[in-house]
């Protein structure tokens, strides 16, 4: 379910740098991938997008009104991000951790609160280590955690910035399979990933930006055409399989 009703967009977004003038207009319904090589401007637009970082210039919008204008309640009940680098300033455990995902509603110890945080730790399989302080958790397990906070805030657009890097095999195909779900369900889902075969089977739109600049902006099998892989990574690689299990081989 493709929501024009609620688009997450920019406009001319530049800074000095890092973007260039970068226009995409981004809806809720769709996951959206956002891909290319190292130091192309992928996180920056990510922090811009979830009105983190001021651009130098150009506009934000969110439902075509200024996101900067959006009170910082509002806008966290709205969109939830995962940066590449999540820091967590105390060592709690990974019950308080995702309990810390209601405190844009303010309903972090009323029912509604806590159903939804169980919810999110079933569903990212923390359940064992829910009463585990985060720093006795692995990377993979941290990552699922964070991104259950996330999740545990139920908002309309999900921005998160290689969720799939610290997991393994069963828990990416997991969180995969669950973003699709929250794109079903009307939010809006855009993925900052490294791994193009994941893009290519699971994005329903892929943005890749080379040099702060938007290169292509289109269909998975488009985007991330042999040429555009070519041209902006530099390597020869062609597809192999079916769609929705391709593989890239690198030639």
């Amino acid at each position: 379910m493709r929501g024009e009703f609620d688009s997450l967009a920019t406009l001319g977004l530049s800074l000095p740098g890092r973007l260039g003038d970068v226009t995409v207009k981004l809806h809720t319904g769709e996951v959206t991938a956002i891909c290319g090589p190292n130091g192309a401007g992928k996180s920056t637009l990510l922090t811009c997008l979830a009105g983190l970082v001021a651009p130098g210039s150009g506009l934000v919008t969110l439902a075509d009104g200024d996101l900067a204008k959006l009170p910082p309640k509002t806008r966290a009940q709205k969109i939830g991000f995962l940066p590449q680098t999540p820091e967590i300033a105390w060592d709690v455990n990974v019950d308080v951790l995702v309990t810390l995902g209601r405190l844009p509603w303010g309903d972090e110890g009323a029912p509604s609160g806590r159903a939804a945080v169980d919810e999110v730790i079933a569903a990212m399989d923390l359940e064992a280590l829910r009463h585990r302080p985060v720093s006795q958790l692995s990377g993979g397990e941290r990552a699922r955690a964070l991104m259950a906070r996330v999740l545990a805030t139920q908002p309309k657009w999900l921005l998160a910035d290689e969720p799939l890097a610290n997991l393994d095999l069963a828990h990416a195909a997991t969180l995969v399979r669950r973003m699709k779900t929250q794109a079903r369900e009307g939010r809006g889902v855009v993925l900052v990933l490294h791994d193009l075969a994941t893009a290519m089977n699971h994005a329903d739109r892929v943005i890749v930006l080379d040099r702060g600049r938007v290169a292509a902006d289109s269909e998975p099998f488009k985007a991330l055409a042999q040429d555009v892989i070519a041209r902006v990574w530099g390597c020869e690689a062609r597809w192999l399989g079916d769609p929705g299990q391709r593989a890239l081989a690198i030639v």
